[in-house]
């Protein structure tokens, strides 16, 4: 008996037709029967369906396209372990506030609870790490709930983030009725923008103005405000510090970044202004251990980035476009009372350390076994990369080294859950969405391990990405933390794997590369011949800044060693 015909007026149908009216050009997915109506149904509507090898990588693929798009990312997948598979792709875009709209199947209802395969309440798992999570057992409320998971994704009346629907096979291929085929759920659904109180506007302004050493901090809440973030900064000669991500909001050539000046103007900085990001670990969680009695202004579209570990003496719930640019109207040519010394000083200094940053990246020292240093590798890249590439960062110890050591204008990483193992996904995604423009994939081979069976995505895509490989053999931070700590390493060693080979086995244009000399031109090779992979051998001897400051070892109270003792000295008063 063949399966039974897909019903344009099914459910799978119209989840289909939706999509396309949402504007949803590829759904990243692994297939199983379940969810093969639906997946049928949208290559009917000409949606583009990027197949992977790992449902993981699905999500993570969903959550770059929400990053580089500004719109909805969307996975499928299958029932039981499709939706387990699924689960850490969801709750990094939990973390990062992604708006995904994963979809998934489930047995048919008169086998549900008997032992069905793959049947399990995937609502109940998934619940904590999303904004939406509901199974639909009847076909004439499909649109009603993807259209509300869709807007709840969006952030339309709370934080953005991921959402989750599944549906029993039969209410797949079940019809919706006309009545209920309503044109308004086909109108497109996108994150609403909230206009500012016009009073708190005038107390921020007041407060910024009048700040001597103003500090500006960019996150996710910033996206689409480049042109409003870099004129209030040249308004009020704010000094100013992007995060992962904000990376490339800001060009390196304004005046008010001091990148490298990080840990002295978050100590020195009398007036704080965050836009749309939260006071994470990443910022010390605004503690006045580090940011001393500086006063916080906290823009932001949802609470999560407005209010956490630290209030504002203004609380401003916007969009950060809108209060940018009304914050600018109501200051008008008004003179900031900056003192100009302390900017420009910090600028100096960056600018320093920043050019003796590049010189010491490419004179970089090979370990003492012969091998050559991870900055070389990303030296060779900033001298090939185009200024408008899309750079994403994977790793841990080799994130340490390329978050500082390649500049980008857009730029994704493992974000704050230290999701590493996302790159390779999310160059994938990138060079679909982006074809246009060079991406670029710097990962360590520790990262590059957990998802590197989608080079074969990436090959049967034909997606023009560059994954480059720092191979140093182990899980550096960790080896380094047991070498000191506990003298004697325990299961965080690697091989040096030869993952060209391995490349090419799928079909990649790929080259292990063992002399730094030899860089320039395997970059150029591997460019011109993508997708593409470079597998590059460096020391496992290198430090990177994050291995010396005690993420490894988790210290109580904050990330780092140095704002450890901070926090501790300013709790007990002294």
């Amino acid at each position: 008996m063949s399966a039974p015909e897909i019903h344009e007026q099914s459910v799978a149908a119209l989840i289909a037709r939706y999509l396309k009216s949402q504007g949803v050009q590829r759904v990243y997915g692994l297939c199983g029967g379940h969810i093969m109506p639906i997946w049928m149904r949208l290559d009917a509507e000409g949606i583009r369906i990027i197949d992977v090898r790992d449902e993981r990588a699905a999500v993570y693929m969903a959550h770059a396209e929400a990053d580089l798009t500004g719109g909805l990312g969307v996975a499928l997948v299958t029932a039981g372990p499709g939706v387990t598979n699924a689960m850490t792709g969801i709750a990094n875009a939990h973390v990062s506030r992604a708006p995904v709209l994963v979809l998934s199947g489930l047995p048919p209802m008169p086998q549900e609870n008997r032992g069905a395969l793959q049947d399990i309440v995937h609502t109940d798992l998934v619940r904590s790490i999303t904004r939406y999570a509901r199974t639909v057992h009847h076909a004439d409320l499909a649109l009603q709930e993807i259209d509300e998971a869709v807007s709840r994704a969006l952030g339309q009346g709370g934080e953005p983030g991921p959402v989750y629907l599944d549906f029993p096979v039969d209410i797949v291929r079940a019809r919706v009725s006309k009545a209920m085929q309503m044109p308004e759920r086909f109108t497109p659904r996108v994150a609403l923008e909230m206009p500012p109180d016009e009073t708190s506007i005038r107390n921020a302004v007041e407060l910024l103005w009048s700040a001597k050493r103003p500090l500006v901090i960019s996150g996710r809440g910033a996206k689409g405000a480049a042109k409003e973030l870099c004129e209030l900064l040249s308004s009020v000669g704010a000094a100013y510090l992007d995060t992962g991500e904000s990376k490339g909001l800001v060009p390196e050539s304004h005046s008010s970044v001091v990148a490298a000046m990080r840990g002295t103007v978050m100590q020195q900085a009398d007036v704080v202004l965050t836009v749309g990001r939260r006071l994470d670990f990443q910022l010390a969680y605004g503690s006045p251990s580090v940011f001393g009695e500086a006063k916080f202004i906290r823009i932001a579209d949802c609470a999560a980035e407005l209010r956490d570990n630290r209030r504002g003496e203004v609380e401003i719930l916007s969009t950060g476009r809108l209060a940018l640019q009304a914050m600018l109207d109501v200051a008008g040519n008004r003179s900031s009372a900056v003192d100009t010394s302390w900017t420009a000083g910090l600028r100096e200094k960056h600018l320093e350390r920043s050019k003796k940053l590049v010189t010491s990246m490419r004179e970089a020292a090979p370990g003492s076994d012969g091998l050559m240093h991870p900055n070389r590798v990303l030296a060779a890249l900033r001298d090939a990369l185009p200024e408008d590439a899309v750079v994403v960062a994977d790793g841990g110890d080799f994130l340490s080294f390329a978050r500082v050591g390649l500049p980008a204008s857009t730029y994704l990483d493992p974000g704050s859950l230290g999701c590493i193992g996302v790159g390779t996904p999310f160059g994938v995604a990138a060079s679909l969405i982006c074809p246009d423009k060079t991406v670029v994939v710097a990962t360590g081979d520790g990262a590059f391990g957990f998802n590197a069976m989608e080079l074969d995505t990436a090959a049967r895509h034909k997606a023009p990405v560059l994954v480059v490989v720092a191979n140093n053999g182990s899980w550096a931070i960790e080896v380094r933390d047991q070498q000191e700590s506990h003298g004697k390493v325990v299961g965080t060693r690697l091989q040096f794997s030869d993952h060209a080979a391995m490349a090419r086995a799928f079909g990649l244009y790929a080259e292990r590369v063992e002399r730094a000399e030899d860089l320039e031109g395997a970059i150029a090779r591997a460019m011109a011949n993508r997708p593409a992979l470079l597998d590059v051998v460096v020391t496992p001897e290198a430090v990177s800044s994050d291995a010396k400051s005690g993420l490894a070892w988790v210290p109580d109270l904050q990330p780092l060693s140095a704002w450890e003792e901070a926090e501790q000295r300013w709790r007990s008063g002294q």
